[in-house]
């Protein structure tokens, strides 16, 4: 639907499949026709038994890895998984710097571990035990609020400053902001789950839920060949994402490791805006495909600008019909989102559909679970939502109804744990 704002990173094609001499412990236990629970060894504990060698390799989905140890955090530039949580934790009271450090080493350990394809290291509640580690992503993050309960305001970057009040927010402050953030990505509906439930195990004494929000994407391979995916308002989101090819890349999305005013420890790291957009949906189908397209400034059917082409084709914001009108009108949100309209302002969006069911009115609770990255919030999505509040078409279809911002350091080395940098700093 967006150009800027609400889009998504495109589809990862699939992978072929993966052979058998190459797979994890669980992948293969995962692919076996029969294959029982033993007992491991210490502490009687339950672990995963070994497979036949000539188990049927996992499908595609199934084998999908992502590395926890690597430049930035995994779940910013990989493709958009098909399950996903999202979860925002506050220190217990009493916690502090030493109890963070703790719950940090502890949750990157976890991390490492599932998305390897392996159990848990403690009490795994085996619910993903057939399944291999189906792309799985985890990535935190430290909110404005951590530096204070940590004593480690001088450490805080001043990009975290709050975010301003945009007039079409209507946030609820329960569900927005948080000390810590934990993004969770998987192509399986249950391996996000058991990592989301690991996640807040290991929280344990230090820290508690302050909110959590659930969101899909389409299954990759549910297309005939990887394309742009949709919404839930029917439009293609995400034509005009940044890419990792681009050469101006990294300098938009990430921290560079030099030269920057942020702290030290936030290279190669990123911020994450994250909001709650509930779409207007009983309104929005109201409209016809014709006035839709309007508002967008795009074709519904392939998300090809109005003034013609394909959904790649480069916007012509200048040509007028046979009256002497805009093809685009000028408040449609595919002209109002273009990084050349908002001083070159870029963001790598990569969202999450969600539905909580239907409201006591009998309207569905559904809409967009908007995550963007970059490497300075104010140059990329204040600026551009600033935009979008003095007179954007899309606005009457939307609500943001809950709002955070988050400082995500980069990835850990091997042996360190995220945030390490900071936390021992």
């Amino acid at each position: 639907m967006s150009d800027q704002t609400l889009p998504q990173a495109p589809e990862k094609p699939l992978s072929p499949e993966t052979p058998t001499a190459g797979l994890t412990r669980r992948k293969l236990l995962g692919t076996a026709g029969a294959t029982g629970l033993v007992v491991g060894t210490a502490g009687g504990a339950v672990g995963y038994a070994a497979a036949p060698a000539q188990a049927t390799p996992l499908s595609s989905i199934g084998s999908g890895q992502e590395m926890f140890h690597v430049k930035h955090q995994p779940g910013i530039t990989q493709g958009l998984q098909a399950r996903g949580h999202l979860v925002a934790f506050d220190l217990a009271a009493g916690a502090g710097r030493k109890e963070a450090t703790a719950l940090l080493r502890r949750w990157s350990e976890t991390a490492r571990r599932l998305m390897a394809g392996e159990a848990a290291k403690d009490d795994d509640t085996d619910v993903a035990r057939d399944a291999g580690p189906s792309s799985l992503t985890i990535t935190f993050g430290f909110g404005h609020s951590f530096f204070a309960r940590t004593g480690l305001e001088k450490q805080r970057p001043v990009a975290l400053d709050p975010l301003p009040d945009f007039s079409s927010d209507q946030l609820d402050r329960s569900r927005s902001n948080g000390d810590l953030w934990v993004q969770i990505g998987a192509n399986d509906a249950l391996v996000a789950f058991h990592a989301l439930r690991a996640i807040q195990k290991d929280a344990g004494s230090a820290a508690k839920v302050r909110w959590q929000m659930n969101g899909f994407n389409r299954t990759p391979g549910a297309t005939a060949h990887p394309m742009t995916a949709r919404n839930l308002m029917g439009q293609l989101d995400g034509t005009r994402n940044p890419k990792p090819s681009e050469t101006d890349f990294d300098k938009r999305i990430f921290v560079p490791e030099s030269g920057s005013n942020d702290p030290a420890w936030m290279a190669n790291g990123s911020y994450a805006v994250v909001r709650r957009i509930r779409m207007l949906l009983d309104d929005w189908e109201q409209l016809s495909a014709k006035a839709q397209e309007q508002v967008i400034g795009r074709r519904k059917s392939d998300g090809a600008p109005l003034t013609g082409g394909t959904e790649t084709t480069e916007m012509d914001l200048e040509k007028t019909d046979a009256n002497g009108d805009l093809v685009v009108p000028i408040n449609a949100h595919a002209r109002i989102t273009r990084p050349d309209q908002n001083g070159g302002a870029a963001m790598l969006r990569r969202p999450f559909s969600y539905h909580d069911g239907i409201d006591a009115d009998g309207v569905p609770d559904a809409g967009l679970l908007f995550v963007c990255w970059q490497a300075d919030p104010l140059r990329g999505f204040v600026t551009v939502q600033r935009k979008l509040d003095r007179g954007d078409a899309l606005s009457p279809f939307i609500r943001h109804e809950s709002s955070g911002l988050f400082a995500v350091p980069g990835g850990a080395a091997e042996g360190e744990y995220v945030g390490q940098r900071l936390l021992e700093g």
